[in-house]
């Protein structure tokens, strides 16, 4: 990388540091010397690169303002590239609302002048040479088809969400084929979002990151702006907006007005459960906070849009689902004071994480308790069930057992209260998740109900499937 930036800019590099690439699995660092500096790209994905190298090349000499490429090694794995600086359209943005000052008029002009140039891209881009695109050349159905299995399988089923597996793909099928009516011949940028915007020290706009451009449906990319999760952009700019770009677009190609508005809300969701599966693998799966506190506010808009739209085709399941997780207490506003969460799980299936993105808490093992689980007459029952409880409550050691987890638990939630914490998670895990553990985990909800002003939510993995 060094040797690289010594061959482009003749003089040596004196200082590197790293800069976060949030959710990419690429290296990113800026390089400076005496007089030169860029941003070094490490990635050893060559065909993503290839992609972007292409892209870049092709954006700029159609008036498109991207980074200026410098320099690639032989192996294609490092390119230096054009530093335009740290502040983000979406760092400018959070900026200016903590100062607390009115941004709205200051939001609007910012935005039609993206919208202006993302017209641009996407006509202008039309002809590009798709067999540079990685992966696929086209946002089609195989594409669609990996966003959905992504929130099905990173979202759905690391958040807990109930869904039946053959009637939702069944329902996939149909999304996407009401999805695939629209002209998909539009250069799709694919993460059109603010982060990928940059205010460069010119005060001009420049964009990044769009090696995953491919083929596909204009109302993508917009929808990907406007929804954005935490760009949280209010609702009445976001259709002003939306009233702008259909105009500007319609003055460079014909477009039904109406026809192109209708399909919009189909692709903001497709675009929302993209980026739903992308925080469930970066935020349960890999444990990083950020990823984990975009969920509520994606969630939030995807309460907005469900309240306001009704797709004209028969999608029952993933209707369903949409309205489960808008509707799901761990997706909710936070509240000011504490939140308890008092979880009941079976160890084969493994420990419940915490999607506060908090980590710490408690885990209780239930499996040293008499197991009712052994005797016919209980099987088919668990520990909300009074036959299990009384089976329990006549065991002495049960008791000590609960009153040894009060011990630790109570000071915890006293503390965190005082200290204006916000989540705390109790979990009870026995062998199958059925008596033991649901048993211990109403007791101590219902205590920590009756003897804390907090809020507390109880769910038992295994029985709420």
């Amino acid at each position: 990388m060094e040797t690289l930036f010594e061959q482009w800019s003749g003089e040596s590099c004196i200082k590197v540091s790293s800069i976060s690439a949030n959710g990419s699995n690429r290296q990113y660092y800026r390089l400076e010397g005496e007089t030169h500096r860029c941003i070094a790209a490490v990635n050893g994905d060559v065909r993503e690169n290839e992609a972007f190298l292409y892209y870049a090349k092709e954006m700029k000499e159609r008036g498109i303002r991207v980074p200026e490429i410098y320099a690639v090694n032989a192996d294609r794995t490092i390119y230096l590239q054009e530093d335009l600086g740290d502040t983000t359209l979406y760092s400018f943005l959070t900026q200016k609302k903590k100062s607390g000052e009115d941004i709205n008029d200051e939001l609007i002009a910012l935005y039609k002048r993206v919208l202006n140039d993302l017209v641009l891209m996407q006509t202008r881009c039309r002809d590009l040479d798709f067999a540079y695109a990685y992966p696929r050349s086209d946002f089609d159905r195989q594409s669609i088809q990996w966003d959905l299995n992504y929130f099905k399988y990173y979202f759905l089923k690391l958040a807990y969400i109930p869904f039946d597996e053959q009637l939702l793909e069944n329902d996939f099928s149909r999304f996407i084929n009401y999805l695939l009516e629209e002209d998909c011949s539009y250069f799709l940028y694919r993460d059109f979002q603010a982060r990928n915007i940059m205010i460069a020290p010119d005060r001009e706009l420049y964009y990044i990151d769009f090696q995953g451009g491919r083929r596909g449906a204009a109302q993508y990319d917009v929808a990907a702006l406007l929804y954005s999760a935490k760009s949280e952009i209010p609702d009445e700019i976001r259709g002003l907006l939306l009233d702008y770009y259909i105009d500007r677009l319609s003055e460079v190609v014909h477009i039904d007005k109406d026809a192109f508005r209708s399909k919009f809300y189909g692709y903001v969701l497709v675009r929302m459960m993209q980026a739903m599966g992308a925080y469930g693998y970066r935020g349960y799966f890999e444990k990083k906070d950020y990823f984990v506190r975009s969920i509520p506010l994606a969630v939030a808009n995807l309460r907005n849009v469900l309240k306001k739209h009704q797709f004209p085709i028969d999608i029952p399941e993933l209707n369903k689902v949409w309205n489960a997780i808008a509707q799901h207490e761990d997706f909710m506003p936070r509240e000011d004071k504490l939140t308890v969460r008092v979880f009941s799980f079976s160890y084969k299936k493994g420990i419940p994480p915490d999607k506060s993105g908090n980590g710490g808490g408690f885990v209780f093992d239930c499996r040293a308790l008499p197991n009712p689980g052994r005797y016919e007459q209980y099987k088919m029952l668990n520990g909300k069930d009074k036959p299990v409880i009384d089976y329990l409550e006549e065991k002495p050691e049960v008791e000590r057992y609960i009153d040894h987890v009060k011990a630790l638990v109570c000071p915890a939630v006293e503390n965190y209260i005082e200290r204006g914490f916000n989540h705390l998670m109790v979990n009870f895990g026995c062998t199958g998740g059925q008596h033991r553990s649901v048993y211990c985990a109403e007791r101590m909800a219902a205590y920590i109900r009756q003897n804390y002003d907090c809020r507390v939510v109880l769910r038992h993995i295994e029985q709420d499937k």
